[in-house]
């Protein structure tokens, strides 16, 4: 039997599955110049992004992330996106990931989704550590993570990306 999506609902947002018919603003949200600043990625494409909606669907089917499409509670456009992934085989940690198109950044709107997956992440799912990889150049995601009380991590480094920090949580 699968296991119903989980929505979350806050204040001024709702956080649910990103779907086909997302591609378009998920091809902006993985393209665009501004948001993709600091992350090695690919050049995409309406097909990679359309991969990457079928990828979301298939690591939820096998437990081993999940992708929230943020909208706000007016419209059912996505303006970004928040992930909880890369989850430890014993299932205690996970690594969080977000974007958000430019013309909703410096509003909370991140702050009040990344709160909202944090609750779930350590409250529904159990996790005792959530990470987050962020470019130490990339300011405003730093000092989001430290309002939500990440703190550098002293000891671990991203091999993929040295331009990287990495930031931890724990319940």
């Amino acid at each position: 039997m699968a296991i119903p999506f989980p929505i979350i609902i806050t204040e001024r947002l709702n956080l649910r599955k990103i779907i086909p018919s997302d591609l378009d603003r998920v091809h902006f949200l993985r393209s665009d110049k501004a948001i993709n600043k600091y992350i090695k990625r690919e050049p995409q494409t309406l097909e990679t992004a359309k991969a990457h909606i079928e990828r979301l669907d298939s690591n939820l089917k096998r437990d081993i992330a999940i992708a929230w499409g943020i909208t706000t509670k007016e419209s059912n456009v996505l303006i970004g996106s928040i992930c909880l992934w890369n989850f430890s085989e014993d299932k205690k940690n996970a690594e969080v990931g977000y974007d958000l198109d430019p013309k909703f950044q410096g509003k909370g709107i991140m702050s009040e989704a990344l709160k909202a997956v944090l609750d779930f992440g350590f409250n529904q799912r159990g996790f005792e550590t959530i990470e987050a990889y962020t470019d130490f150049r990339n300011i405003p995601s730093k000092k989001l993570l430290k309002r939500h009380g990440f703190i550098p991590s002293r000891n671990k480094q991203d091999a993929d990306n040295q331009n990287n920090e990495v930031y931890y949580i724990n319940r």
